[in-house]
């Protein structure tokens, strides 16, 4: 097995950069929700945690990235991850790629917890992410990242997961909010955020994880993750900056949560197209995402559905957005592995671009509405309404957020 140390050492700092994004999306929808359900929106993030992990190891991975049936998933020949231990991929130990991606596994359903936050048994969600990561997660990260997957094959770029986790979650989140319905009292309710210094203090945590998620996705430590790295915070702080205007303009004040919020459609648009775009590309793709992604916000309460934190409105709008202006932006000058993009004369790179964000969208969602359907009819989805209206902490959990 040969390894280089410099891409191992950066692989490894990135692992753990992304497993820290999990905490910061805690805190991150934490803070959005009401003080009687801190808990229950936090446990959503840390309890997807020990679920996948033990599912990635077991056969989520081989799922995703094992020897290919038909380009649709991989069989189970990495099950265990044993054969993994002495094999390297590429410049890195395989075991180490295997916890890089675990990290992204992770984080995504605990992304669609965002849209059900206040009314989902905990019983249910353990059973959804365990289901929906498997069913849905792993095919689809074959589809676009295993060499042998038929979006890949296609031509479909995706970087470092704006089409595999953030629009999958974000399409499953719309789902979740219609099928569970509107929490107690929404819209006529208003159902304020308790505490918005956590979810300042969480999204600084992602934007800082971020560089771990986009620019360790190079897989080594050379010029890739250094463009990778700068079109990610570049993006970062023009989707701030996008969604700050707009809400400026509609509104007339700037918010705090405005910040917040933006800051991340800006990452979650240049997540797919990190590797792949200039750092001009990436404000222009920063500043487009946080203003339609607060659009697609605001317009949730004229279409009636309750997206407690914006899973879709951010993620799946913004992982779209992301996905299909990569086919506008990349540049195969910048990335051998890319391909050029409309602006380099390759036009035709907007179908696999369209292809992967049609198929993947209604994938996740068909998906998840049999899951949603399935658990209801066994145990359950949602808690009662005099539950929800004490607070998921104290009936799901039997606990309280503060002592007073």
């Amino acid at each position: 097995m040969k390894v280089d140390t410099g891409d191992t050492a950066w692989l490894l700092v990135s692992t753990a950069l992304v497993l820290f994004m999990t905490p910061g999306l805690a805190l991150f929808y934490g803070g959005m929700v009401r003080r009687k359900n801190v808990l229950s929106t936090l446990m959503h993030a840390f309890a997807a945690l020990p679920i996948v992990t033990l599912q990635w190891v077991l056969f989520g991975y081989s799922l995703a990235f094992g020897p290919s049936i038909g380009g649709l998933v991989g069989g189970l020949g990495y099950a265990g991850l044993t054969p993994l231990a002495t094999e390297a991929r590429g410049t890195v130990p395989h075991l180490a790629f295997c916890a890089f991606q675990m990290m992204f596994a992770v984080i995504t359903p605990a992304l669609v917890a965002g849209a059900f936050a206040e009314r989902m048994r905990f019983p249910a969600y353990a059973a959804f992410v365990l289901l929906w990561s498997t069913l849905v997660y792993d095919p689809v990260a074959h589809w676009v990242w295993s060499e042998s997957g038929w979006l890949y094959k296609m031509g479909a770029l995706d970087f470092a997961g704006g089409t595999v986790v953030h629009l999958s979650a974000g399409a499953s989140a719309l789902v979740c909010a219609v099928v569970l319905g509107k929490r107690v009292g929404y819209p006529h309710e208003r159902h304020q955020p308790h505490n918005l210094t956590m979810t300042l203090t969480g999204a600084g945590i992602l934007w800082f994880g971020w560089f771990g998620f986009n620019a360790g996705s190079a897989l080594g430590s050379g010029a890739l993750a250094a463009l990778s790295l700068v079109t990610t915070h570049v993006g970062a702080a023009a989707g701030a900056l996008g969604w700050l205007a707009v809400e400026w303009w509609q509104r007339g004040k700037p918010t705090a949560l405005g910040v917040a919020s933006g800051l991340v459609a800006g990452l979650v648009g240049i997540t797919p197209a990190a590797g792949f775009v200039s750092p001009a590309a990436a404000a222009i793709i920063g500043v487009t995402a946080g203003a339609a992604c607060y659009f697609a916000v605001v317009g949730k309460e004229r279409l009636g559905y309750d997206d407690a934190l914006d899973a879709f409105g951010v993620h799946g709008v913004g992982g779209a957005i992301g996905a299909l202006l990569t086919g506008v932006f990349a540049q195969k000058a910048l990335n051998d592995a890319g391909r050029d993009g409309a602006l380099a004369g390759n036009v035709a790179q907007l179908w696999p671009q369209l292809a992967g964000i049609v198929v993947v969208g209604l994938y996740a969602s068909i998906v998840t509405w049999l899951l949603l359907k399935g658990i209801d009819k066994l145990i359950g989805l949602r808690v009662a309404a005099d539950e929800e209206r004490e607070g998921l902490d104290a009936t799901e959990h039997g606990e309280t957020g503060y002592a007073s």
